[in-house]
């Protein structure tokens, strides 16, 4: 009883904002869009329907994700600037109300999955919510500096859950599709911890500039990107892309790349943090950063819009090596 009513003053009704909020409606967007890229790239047909249910499931499992890591996660996002207006650290939503949510729908949308399209894509939905709830938010986040790297398998399967809805299976270009998020994630969230970083050693979350120091973890990102380019290039030698695919590929490659190259000449992480409170919001120091991460999900968001619609339009895919 003591505990029910230590705040009672603090308690502030949840809107359906909030809720709304607790499923992380912007990962979930990314997730959706991936997932509806592997679908579609997949060129099989597929019932309107049936379709639009698969993306629901992704999305709902993405939701359900989101709900499960901000139960977990409440304590860590009160200490920090740019989570601590989540419902949960702000006691807007309960905790044990965010927890019930995550379940029901990690139940759901795993079993809808499974009946609506086949069992090998819902068997992926919920590997996907178990390694994003338990094993990286559990486990990796609070354990490793490779938190995000191991992690980031969480993110990169999207578009493989789409490709096994549309067809029960998982080429290779499925999981290649994968391995382009996958390898895409380090840069970008790395980026972002170099001009957070305060943040993470205040909640005494093991990322990579509090473990190794910004200098270190700007290499990193220079070498993840040098590995990460190339890769997304490979659609448009596999018969995934096609022509309009390689050339925005490249060219946004090649900036990718030049800002990553001076990101690793600057001192970015390095100077005290006195920015505002904006994800954006960045000491002159950090630009630099703030620009790599910025542009990662534009490039990424272009990549797979491009190979979206040359399977839609029917564009040609280059298929050098896969004949």
């Amino acid at each position: 009883m003591a505990m029910a009513t230590a705040h009672p003053t603090t308690r502030i009704p949840a809107r359906w904002q909030d809720y709304l909020q607790l499923l992380k409606p912007r990962v979930m967007s990314l997730v959706v869009f991936t997932g509806l890229t592997g679908l579609i790239c997949a060129d099989r047909a597929i019932h309107p329907v049936l379709a639009a249910v698969a993306i629901l499931c992704i999305a709902v499992g993405a939701g359900a994700s989101g709900a499960l890591n901000m139960w977990y996660d409440a304590d860590i996002d009160r200490q920090m600037r740019r989570t601590r207006g989540r419902p949960v650290p702000a006691g807007r939503v309960q905790s044990a109300d965010a927890l019930a949510i995550g379940v029901v729908l990690s139940l759901f949308s795993v079993m809808l999955m499974g009946m609506a399209a086949n069992w090998l894509a819902a068997g992926l939905l919920a590997f996907t919510i178990v390694f994003y709830a338990v094993v990286y938010t559990m486990w990796l986040k609070r354990w490793t500096a490779q938190n995000i790297v191991i992690g980031g398998l969480a993110g990169a399967l999207p578009p493989v859950i789409g490709w096994a809805a549309a067809t029960g299976t998982v080429p290779l270009n499925a999981w290649l599709l994968c391995l382009i998020i996958f390898m895409w994630t380090p840069p970008h969230f790395w980026a972002l911890s170099l001009y957070t970083s305060e943040d993470y050693a205040k909640a005494g979350v093991p990322m990579m500039p509090v473990v190794a120091g910004a200098a270190s973890t700007r290499r990193q990102i220079l070498i993840y990107s040098f590995l990460f380019v190339p890769i997304c290039l490979a659609p448009a030698f596999t018969g995934l892309g096609g022509p309009v695919y390689l050339g925005v590929a490249a060219a946004g490659g090649l900036v990718f790349l030049l800002l990553a190259l001076r990101l690793s000449r600057s001192r970015a992480g390095e100077a005290p943090d006195d920015r505002g409170e904006g994800l954006y919001d960045v000491r002159a120091g950090a630009k630099d950063a703030r620009n790599l991460f910025a542009f990662s999900i534009l490039y990424l968001s272009l990549l797979f819009a491009t190979l979206l619609a040359e399977h839609l339009l029917g564009v040609p895919a280059l298929e050098l090596l896969a004949r």
